[in-house]
């Protein structure tokens, strides 16, 4: 009797560490996560938005031929291109809005790593909150906490690539033919400093449309954390 209760014993045991190790092998994708885990998912989710939105911005015509972030004249200049439309100068009105699109478009190429940096130094403070807020409420706090920063590292980058693509010179000539028709208000505009703030609005823009895909489609989360962590809103 003693020998069978011990051989049941045995069996129980050995079943327990079978059914432990099929337990172990299950998907751990329910429980709670930490404020650092979802502040993961979200740079994650930032990350991802860089990779897959913004680098389309860094083709050709990645900034002039998308509605969402293509670069036009500021106000001030808008007179400018009416006044040489005016003289029949349409095409240097136009190639003027071109290259200030190509120059967006090289900077972004050359200064993607400072926007990957900006992603993986950010830390969130209240993950939780913009994990369950809007649709771009991860893009937003990375602006907000990133922006000046931000533009003290991109500026001179779109300042160089104002020289690479021609813009200076395109842009002297347009400004100089303006402001020889009589009777004008000369302008003098910082053409750098404007595109700089436009082409970084672009950037977050960017970053926004792949955040929202990723909180209303599960095919877009790509890594185990991300799954876990928007699962979370999902069921809010």
């Amino acid at each position: 009797m003693k020998k069978i209760i011990a051989l049941a014993f045995v069996v129980m045991l050995t079943g327990c560490a079978e059914l432990q190790k099929v337990v172990n092998q299950l998907p751990t994708t329910g429980g709670v996560l930490t404020q650092d885990q979802i502040g993961g998912g979200l740079r994650q989710a930032l990350d991802n938005g860089i990779q897959h939105q913004v680098t389309k911005l860094t083709s050709k015509d990645g900034f002039y031929r998308n509605e969402l972030v293509k670069i036009l004249l500021p106000k001030e200049l808008q007179t400018v291109d009416k006044g040489l439309r005016k003289i029949g100068l349409s095409n240097l009105a136009d190639e003027g809005i071109k290259v200030l699109n190509r120059a967006a478009e090289d900077a972004v190429k050359t200064a993607t790593p400072i926007f990957v940096n900006a992603v993986k130094d950010i830390t969130f403070t209240d993950a939780k909150n913009i994990l369950l807020g809007e649709q771009n409420a991860a893009t937003s706090y990375l602006e907000g906490k990133t922006s000046q920063a931000l533009y003290n590292q991109f500026n001179p980058v779109i300042e160089k690539s104002f020289a690479k693509v021609g813009a200076d010179q395109i842009w002297s000539n347009l400004i100089n033919k303006y402001n020889s028709i009589p009777f004008v208000n000369k302008v003098n505009p910082n053409l750098t400093d404007y595109v700089t703030t436009q082409a970084l609005d672009g950037v977050f823009t960017m970053i926004a449309v792949e955040e929202k895909g990723i909180r209303e489609k599960v095919g877009l989360r790509n890594t185990d954390l991300l799954r876990r962590v928007f699962a979370l809103q999902d069921g809010r």
